[in-house]
C-alpha cells in the first residue's frame, strides 16, 4: 500500500513537474517575443534618428558649400582688383624712378652751378652751414635756459607761498600777554605791615635775595611784584605766597622761602622743558639742554614768550617740511633750538646766535641743526632746505600780527607816518593805512598822475618807506588810480 501510494505521489509530481515545464516555455516564448518586439521597435527609432540627423547635416552641407562657393567668387573678383591695381602701382613706380633720375640729374646741375657760384665744395658748405646751425641753437639753448629759470623761479614762488600759507592757516596759536608785573593776593591787609617789617628789613631782604621791586600801595589785599626777569619774578611770587601762607615773615624765613622757590622754579623749567620736547614731537635731545629749554619759558622778546615762539617755529618748519619730503622730525628739533641761546644770553656775553651754536656744537646736535641755528637771522649762509625754512618760520612766527607787544601810541604813530610818507608826494588825493599797517592804500588824482607813472610813484614811495620806517614783515603799497564819467539821461 505504501508503495503504491508512493507510486501514486510520483506520478502526479511528475504531472506537475512536466505542466510547470510546460508553463515555463510558454512564458519564456511569449517574454521573448516581446522582448524581440521592443528590440524591433527600438532599432526603428534609431534608424529614424540616424536618417533625421544624416538628411540635416547634408541639408547644413549643401548650405556650407554654397557659403564656399560664394566666398570663392568674392576672393577670386578681389584677387583681379588687386592684380589691376598691382599694374597700376607698378606704372606709377616706373613713372617716379624716372621723374627721380630727372630730379638727380637736375639737383646734380644745380649743384654744380652753386658750388661755381659760391666757390664752395659740398663738404665747405656743409662745414660753414653746421657752424653758423651751432652758434644758432647755442643761442637758442641759452635762450630756451632763461625761459625755463623765469619758469621755475615763478612755480617756485607760487608754491613757496602756498606751503607757507598752508603753515600758517594750520598753526593756531595764542596772541601775547606777557607782561613785567605780577599781583600776590593777600588775605588781609595786615600782611602788607609783615613783608614790609620793622623799619623796611624784610621788603629789602625779599628784593635782595630775588632782585624783585616789591611795590606796595593803596591796592587792598595785594602787593605788585615787578621785574624785566620773568624768572626772578616768579622765584618771588612763590616764595612771598609760601611766607603768606606760613605766616611767619623774618629775614631767616625769607631766605629758606627763597631757596625752596628756587628749587621749585628748577623743577617746572625741568617739566617745561620735557613738556616741549613732547609737544614737538622730538626726542633724544642733551638733558641740559631740555633745561634750557624750559627756561626759555622765563624770556621774553619784544613780549613775546620764547618758549612758545620756539614751539611755533618747530610746527611751522615741520608742517613746511612735510608738504615739501623733507624730514619732518629733524626739521621740528631746528626749529625747536634755533633760539636756545636766548636761555643764556642773559648771562653770558655774545649773541644768542653764537651762544646757541657753540651750545648745540658743545652737546653734539646734528650739523643741519647747528647751521639753522647759525643762519636764522642771515649772519651765515644756509646749507640746507631745513635752514631756510627755519627763516621763514621764524620770520612768520615773529610777524605775525600779535606776536609781539606793541604800544597803541607806537602804532597809531606808525600808521600817521605811513599816510604822511604817501601824502608827500605830488599827485596823492588820499591814502588809507589798512590791515595792521602792511597795506598802504593810495587814492591817485587822474589828471597829475599817468598810467606809466603810476608804476614809478609806487616804487618811490617803497623807497622812501623803506628808508624813513621801521616794521616787521613787509607793507604792501597799493596805488588806485581811476577815472569816471558820470552822465544823467532826463
Amino acid at each position: 500500500m505504501r508503495k503504491k501510494i508512493a507510486e501514486a505521489t510520483i506520478g502526479s509530481a511528475e504531472k506537475e513537474a512536466d505542466n510547470i515545464l510546460i508553463n515555463a516555455k510558454k512564458e519564456a516564448e511569449a517574454k521573448k517575443k516581446e522582448i524581440l518586439l521592443e528590440a524591433k521597435e527600438e532599432s526603428l527609432k534609431v534608424k529614424n534618428e540616424i536618417e533625421n540627423e544624416s538628411r540635416e547635416r547634408k541639408q547644413e552641407i549643401q548650405k556650407f558649400e554654397k557659403r564656399l562657393i560664394q566666398k570663392e567668387e568674392a576672393l577670386d573678383k578681389k584677387a583681379q582688383n588687386l592684380e589691376k591695381k598691382e599694374e597700376l602701382q607698378q606704372e606709377k613706380l616706373a613713372k617716379l624712378e624716372e621723374e627721380r633720375e630727372n630730379i638727380e640729374k637736375i639737383s646734380n646741375q644745380k649743384r654744380e652751378e652753386l658750388e661755381k657760384i659760391s666757390g664752395f665744395t659740398t663738404e665747405q658748405a656743409k662745414e660753414y652751414l653746421l657752424s653758423n646751425l651751432d652758434l644758432e641753437l647755442t643761442h637758442e639753448k641759452a635762450m630756451r635756459i632763461r625761459e625755463m629759470e623765469a619758469s621755475v623761479k615763478q612755480e617756485a614762488d607760487k608754491k613757496a607761498k602756498q606751503i607757507i600759507g598752508l603753515a600758517i592757516q594750520r598753526c593756531a596759536v595764542d596772541h601775547v600777554a606777557e607782561s613785567t608785573v605780577s599781583v600776590v593776593s593777600l588775605p588781609n591787609d595786615e600782611m602788607k605791615g609783615r613783608i614790609i617789617g620793622r623799619e623796611g628789613r624784610n621788603i629789602r631782604t625779599i628784593e635782595s635775595l630775588t632782585g624783585i621791586d616789591i611795590i606796595i600801595d593803596d591796592t587792598p589785599e595785594a602787593v605788585i611784584l615787578s621785574g624785566f626777569d620773568p624768572m626772578k619774578r616768579e622765584i618771588a611770587r612763590i616764595a612771598l605766597e609760601k611766607l603768606i601762607l606760613d605766616g611767619r615773615v623774618h629775614p631767616a624765613k625769607i631766605e629758606e622761602m627763597v631757596d625752596k622757590a628756587k628749587k621749585e622754579v628748577e623743577a617746572m623749567i625741568r617739566e617745561e622743558g620735557e613738556s616741549a620736547c613732547f609737544e614737538a614731537g622730538v626726542h633724544g635731545i642733551h638733558p641740559e639742554l631740555i633745561r634750557l629749554l624750559g627756561k626759555m619759558k622765563f624770556r621774553t622778546s619784544y613780549g613775546q614768550n620764547v618758549l612758545k615762539h620756539s614751539l611755533e617755529v618747530s610746527y611751522l618748519t615741520g608742517i613746511m617740511a612735510g608738504e615739501l619730503g623733507l624730514d619732518v622730525t629733524l626739521a621740528k628739533r631746528a626749529g625747536l633750538l634755533h633760539d636756545i641761546g636766548k636761555a643764556i644770553d642773559y648771562d653770558e656775553e655774545g649773541s644768542h646766535i653764537e651762544l646757541g651754536s657753540a651750545l648745540c656744537k658743545k652737546y653734539k646736535e646734528n650739523a643741519v641743526v647747528i647751521n639753522a641755528v647759525e643762519s636764522h637771522h642771515g649772519d651765515v649762509e644756509p646749507t640746507s632746505l631745513i635752514s631756510v625754512l627755519v627763516q621763514a618760520a621764524d620770520a612768520i612766527s615773529a610777524a605775525r600780527p600779535g606776536a609781539r607787544r606793541e604800544t597803541l601810541e607806537t602804532y597809531i604813530k606808525r600808521l600817521q607816518n605811513l599816510e604822511n610818507i604817501a601824502d608827500s608826494f605830488e599827485g596823492v588825493e588820499k591814502s588809507f593805512a589798512m590791515q595792521a599797517g602792511r597795506e598802504l592804500r593810495i587814492m591817485i588824482t587822474p589828471e597829475v598822475v599817468d598810467d606809466d607813472g603810476l608804476v614809478l610813484l609806487a616804487r618811490e614811495i617803497s623807497k622812501k618807506i623803506e628808508e624813513e620806517l621801521e616794521y616787521p614783515g613787509q607793507i604792501k603799497v597799493n596805488l588806485i588810480r581811476e577815472t569816471r564819467a558820470i552822465e544823467y539821461a532826463k
